[in-house]
């Protein structure tokens, strides 16, 4: 139930959404078998105590818990929970205790989403033995006779406190999640979740912010929505991550300047000046040569089915010397590399894979023309190989998707379409001490 709640987050729709998730019918019916509602129900019922007769509850069992979507509304609840009475000594009778409660999401004063309960009716009547049948069944009792049985007026108090841990988990959905140590990512939620059959969806939107502030966007994101659903999805959940997503995700990092690389070279000023005559010029003495790449324009990601690609623009400055390092040579590099997308439990781990397109041009150069070939021979090699490898360094750690505590992604399936990436998934729940 709490990863339920924590999920139905609505928000301000000014801005443009990059990502979102799904929640199937199946994920509720997985939120709403695990066993924390049903103790903690348990748990208040035992100490509560009968209005009327000071008659105690020895016993409390729930019979039953079902979480219902109500299309185009919210969520509604139904417990029914057998107490065990006591009404006098040496004799106990069960009391079958029904609630029904509409649930939704608001904000408060602080400005915190909170999960609250709408609407809450209950009803009670006393249950006896069917020996046939071992088991109980209802019995006729008036609602008048029941309200005497049980203070009926402070179930609806108690059905609230369930919200109490799924509120506190809902304010970790926003949460601040480092992707290196300058640069976060956080996802606000835009709009109020839509409840249709399908499941329950909801739009977010990626904010990266580099040394505490927040980066404007590399490009305005085209409008992007939830794809629509399976009709009978067996995931839990199905999250979706846009094309403008992974831009952004470059762009924060190449603004934190975790992609600025230093990039030994085997060459040597002097194995150079085999090949560049005016090079025995400038340095005396032999040199190792050292790479040093920025980026001229922002990375691009590109989407298509079955494929993502990572479109590098860097200008390369070949160097010398040290401790003061003397540029000679500046080299334009256009590349493309693909992209290998995974999930471990609630990290997106990406890497750059094989370089599927390369052209090196000359920008400046202190040591007069330098033909394409002769760079593409000089630079090529060590280029293709250490630029990926930097930049999975920095990748390694992932990213962390939009989830909140105690709750993991399993049995992921990443589909990568035109534009997009869909990831079906299911919930763990992650176990927790008592």
């Amino acid at each position: 139930l709490g990863i339920l709640l924590s999920l139905l987050v609505p928000a301000h729709a000014t801005r443009s959404p990059d990502c979102g998730g799904i929640l199937t019918p199946s994920g509720l019916n997985y939120c709403k078998s695990r066993p924390r509602i049903s103790l903690t129900i348990s748990r208040e019922g035992r100490q509560q105590h009968l209005s009327d007769r000071r008659n105690q509850i020895n016993s409390v069992k729930v019979a039953e818990l079902s979480l219902t979507l109500i299309p185009d509304t919210g969520l509604r609840l139904s417990i029914d929970v057998d107490l065990g009475i006591t009404p006098a000594p040496s004799t106990t009778k069960v009391m079958r205790l029904s609630i029904l409660s509409d649930l939704h999401v608001e904000m408060n004063p602080e400005g915190n989403l909170e999960m609250v309960t709408s609407a809450c009716k209950t009803s009670m009547e006393e249950m006896q033995s069917t020996e046939e049948m071992e088991r109980l069944t209802p019995r006729k009792s008036s609602s008048s006779d029941a309200d005497k049985e049980i203070n009926v007026d402070k179930i609806c108090l108690e059905v609230s406190k369930l919200l109490l841990l799924p509120n506190e988990r809902l304010m970790s959905l926003t949460a601040q999640f480092p992707i290196t140590p300058s640069c976060q990512v956080q996802y606000l939620p835009l709009a109020a979740p839509m409840f249709s059959e399908q499941g329950i969806t909801i739009s977010l939107q990626t904010t990266f912010q580099v040394v505490g502030m927040a980066i404007p966007l590399p490009v305005s994101p085209v409008p992007f929505s939830m794809p629509e659903p399976a009709s009978s999805s067996p995931s839990h959940l199905t999250l979706a991550f846009s094309e403008h997503f992974y831009t952004s995700l470059f762009f924060a990092l190449e603004m934190a300047g975790a992609f600025n690389m230093t990039i030994p070279s085997p060459l040597t000023t002097a194995t150079m000046a085999q090949k560049i005559t005016q090079m025995g010029s400038l340095f005396q003495e032999d040199l190792p040569v050292v790479l040093q790449a920025v980026f001229r324009s922002s990375p691009r990601v590109g989407l298509e089915e079955g494929k993502a690609a990572l479109k590098l623009f860097l200008t390369i400055h070949v160097g010398a010397g040290a401790p003061a390092f003397q540029t000679f040579l500046s080299v334009n590099v256009d590349m493309t590399a693909g992209l290998l997308l995974s999930i471990i439990d609630t990290r997106m781990m990406i890497s750059a894979a094989g370089i599927e397109e390369i052209e090196l041009s000359l920008a400046t150069s202190d040591v007069g023309p330098v033909p394409a070939a002769l760079l593409e021979e000089l630079f090529l090699p060590t280029i293709r190989e250490e630029v990926p490898a930097q930049m999975n360094v920095v990748l390694s750690e992932g990213v962390f998707l939009p989830h909140i505590s105690s709750f993991t992604y399993t049995d992921v399936n990443i589909v990568i379409h035109k534009d997009y990436v869909l990831v079906p998934c299911n919930l763990k729940l992650e176990a927790r001490p008592g």
